[in-house]
C-alpha cells in the first residue's frame, strides 16, 4: 500500500491507500469543525476568510488563517523532506516516519487540548498543529500514489470525477472504458471513505469531544501494520519458493 511505487503500484495499493487515509481526513475534518470550528485538512476556504478579516481590518485573525495556509504547506514539505533523507538510507521507511509523525500530533491534539475557538490561543495551536499533520498526510499519499490518490479534500476529486463520466460517452474503446471506470471506482471510494470518516467522527464526538482524534490515530496505526504484515507475509513466500 505504502510501499510499492512506480510500475509496481497497482489499483488495489491505490484504492487501499484511499479508504484508510480518506477515513482518518473524514474524521479529522468533522473534529475540526466540531471542536475548533474551523476546516482543518485543507486550506481553500482559509484564503477568502484571510480577505474578509484584511477588508474588515482585523489583521490579527487574517493573520491566522495565513498561518493555517502556512502549517498545511509546512506539513507537505516536512513530509516529502523526511521521504527523500530516508530512502537515501532505508527505503522501506520511507512512509513510516511521515505517518509516525502525523499519528503523534493527532494523538497529541486529541490527549492535551480540549474544545476551543481559533480566536483562542489554544484553538489556533490546535488547528495550526491539525492542519500540519493534514499537509503531511496528503504530501505523502499524494508521492506514494504519483498524484493519483488525494486524501484531505473533494474538490479536485469532484472535478475529476465529472471529467471522467462525461468522457465515458465519448472514449468507447474497450481500453478507454476500462481505464476511466477504474478511475471513477476510485474516485468514489475516496469520497465514500472522506463521507464515512466524517459520519464517523460526527457521532463519535459526542461521546469523546477531541479525543475523536485518537480514532483517526487508530486507523493509521492499523494502515501500517497492515502493510507491515503484508510485507512479512510476502518475504516469507519468497523464501519458501
Amino acid at each position: 500500500m505504502f510501499r510499492h511505487q512506480g510500475k509496481a503500484r497497482t489499483f488495489l495499493h491505490n484504492l487501499r491507500l484511499a479508504a484508510l487515509l480518506s477515513l482518518v481526513a473524514g474524521i479529522v475534518n468533522i473534529t475540526g469543525v466540531l471542536a475548533l470550528k474551523t476546516l482543518t485538512t485543507n486550506v481553500t476556504g482559509h484564503f477568502a476568510y484571510f480577505a474578509e478579516e484584511i477588508m474588515r481590518k482585523d489583521y490579527s485573525i487574517a493573520i491566522t488563517f495565513l498561518v493555517f495556509t502556512l502549517c498545511f504547506l509546512l506539513g507537505s514539505f516536512t513530509a516529502n523532506t523526511i521521504v527523500e533523507i530516508v530512502l537515501q538510507k532505508k527505503p522501506r521507511l520511507a512512509h513510516v516516519v511521515p505517518i509516525a509523525l502525523e499519528i503523534v500530533i493527532l494523538t497529541g491534539v486529541a490527549l492535551f487540548f480540549g474544545t476551543s475557538t481559533i480566536y483562542e490561543v489554544h484553538g489556533k495551536i490546535e488547528a495550526f498543529l491539525l492542519l500540519l499533520a493534514m499537509g503531511i498526510q496528503n504530501s505523502l499519499v499524494t508521492k506514494v500514489s504519483q498524484s493519483t490518490v488525494r486524501t484531505t479534500h473533494l474538490t479536485g476529486l469532484f472535478t475529476d470525477l465529472g471529467i471522467e463520466l462525461s468522457q465515458l460517452f465519448f472514449y468507447k474503446k474497450p481500453e478507454q472504458q476500462t481505464k476511466l471506470k477504474t478511475n471513477i471506482y476510485l474516485r468514489l471510494s475516496i469520497i465514500s471513505f472522506f463521507f464515512i470518516g466524517c459520519v464517523l467522527g460526527g457521532f463519535a464526538y459526542g461521546y469523546l469531544k477531541i479525543k475523536t482524534l485518537l480514532i483517526a490515530s487508530f486507523v493509521l496505526i492499523i494502515a501500517l501494520f497492515y502493510d507491515y504484515l503484508r510485507l512479512k507475509f510476502f518475504t516469507i513466500t519468497r523464501k519458501t519458493h
